[in-house]
């Protein structure tokens, strides 16, 4: 406080005043000083006022010129009165800044990875191989109880079930791409070949594509699988490709495309070595993905002779085609359908972690475990090498780090009915983005108006 006094016409310092402790040494001596009295005018004798001649002390008004704050400061995070103050200033509460999702993180990814404990990181080719022999198991088994049962009520519900079953094995074969299902490259790919073409899928063209979707997730140009259209080609379909690609189920029934064709806007198969998907030295891997697939087609061919082409419709097709919609299901709302707008990056504004962060996990109630975690999105984005027995584990120890980056999906019920409200909006509302801006979102034809560029 302050150590000025008023005088008759004008400031004076008093005397510094030292507190004393009220017990102790000194809690026998009485204080020499005493405060001046505005209520009765009595002044202490040991300090007599001086006085200026035509001036009066009574008529000074002294709660205007004492040199004293109007009000005492409060302690941080504390009002007057003693409580706390609540976002703003004396109890008002402060609007918070909204969160920018596109804002570079606070964090690094070593921040992340520090995070996540050692042994999430162990790959046990015993534990991954049990995996794929309870499938397996679960795959043939359902088959065989089907076709004995042929029974029209039983085959909707084996259609469903086994489609499921093919969506389990593409996970682990993804896996094995990633090189997390062991650190023996020949058993990756031993079991990625054997899981992968029987479901149709070319293994390592496939591999090497996402690993491209990796590299360059959320990049608007370089990123490989479901990335955004650009406004001036989306400009540029026709309406019956817009219907294919915005308008349920069409959507859902793409993957055999993509894999034949790429995406919109860009080239190349991944059954042909040649494509620019790949580099020279891994065109012996395409062709040799393309071989078992096309042994696969040829044991269809002959299953199909064996046992008529509509046993083989109800026992392999229908399902296979129930793995495409999971497919297709999951990978998208793993990129789409937020209902906050997640962004996208070009140039310099894209980094490797900033994209990772842009994917969503999702809750599939019951089918978590049936489909190996593949919800877990997120943290499988940003550190593939995790096998996917112990991404939950990990995904729950970076969630501190990662604070508002981190999106927590939905709980779902036993069966993710909810996620269909998600995809039915979002292919409504997320067609392309601009062809402006190094921050985008995605916007509908109806939004033409500008870029969406982040402030």
């Amino acid at each position: 406080m302050t150590t000025l006094a008023i005088s008759e016409c004008g400031l004076k310092p008093l005397p510094p005043v030292f507190p004393r402790p009220r017990t102790g040494a000194f809690a026998s001596k009485p204080s020499k000083f005493r405060f001046l009295s505005t209520k009765n005018g009595v002044v202490d004798p040991k300090f007599p006022m001086r006085t200026v001649s035509n001036c009066s002390l009574k008529e000074r008004n002294w709660g205007l010129k004492v040199s004293a704050p109007l009000r005492v400061v409060p302690i941080e995070g504390e009002d007057e009165r003693g409580g706390k103050i609540i976002n703003g200033v004396n109890g008002v509460e402060e609007e918070q800044p909204e969160f920018d999702p596109g804002s570079p993180p606070p964090f690094k990814i070593g921040d992340v990875r520090a995070a996540i404990p050692k042994h999430c990181w162990v790959k046990d080719p015993w534990r991954s191989m049990s995996y794929v022999v309870r499938d397996v198991i679960v795959v043939f088994g359902l088959a065989a109880t089907a076709a004995y049962l042929n029974n029209w009520l039983v085959w909707p519900l084996y259609w469903f079930a086994q489609g499921t079953m093919f969506w389990a094995f593409f996970v682990l074969g993804h896996d094995c791409g990633h090189g997390s299902f062991s650190n023996n490259p020949n058993l990756n790919s031993v079991v990625g070949h054997f899981l992968h073409s029987s479901i149709l899928v070319p293994y390592h063209g496939w591999r090497i594509s996402h690993r491209t979707h990796h590299q360059n997730h959320g990049h608007v140009e370089n990123d490989e699988s479901w990335h955004p259209l650009s406004e001036k080609i989306y400009k540029s379909l026709d309406d019956m490709t817009k219907i294919l690609r915005f308008t349920l189920p069409f959507p859902m029934l793409a993957y055999p495309i993509y894999l034949w064709r790429r995406s919109p806007g860009k080239s190349g198969s991944h059954f042909n070595p040649n494509s620019e998907l790949f580099v020279p030295n891994e065109r012996k891997d395409v062709i040799t993905s393309t071989i078992c697939w096309l042994a696969m087609v040829a044991l269809l061919v002959g299953l199909g002779f064996v046992m008529g082409p509509i046993q083989l419709l109800k026992l392999y097709g229908v399902p296979y085609l129930g793995f495409v919609i999971w497919l297709d299901l999951v990978t998208y709302l793993h990129h789409h359908g937020h209902e906050k707008k997640v962004p996208w990056y070009r140039g310099k504004e894209w980094s490797y972690l900033r994209g990772g962060l842009t994917t969503i996990d999702r809750d599939y109630g019951w089918i978590n475990n049936i489909h190996h975690d593949i919800g877990t999105h997120v943290i499988h984005h940003l550190f593939p090498q995790i096998p996917h027995y112990h991404l939950v584990e990990a995904t729950e120890a970076a969630m501190p780090v990662l604070g508002k980056y981190y999106r927590k999906p939905k709980k779902s019920a036993p069966l993710p009915f909810h996620l269909i409200g998600d995809l039915l909006r979002s292919l409504r509302q997320d067609h392309f983005v601009s062809d402006t801006g190094d921050v985008v979102y995605y916007q509908t034809d109806h939004k033409l108006s500008g870029s969406s560029k982040l402030q």
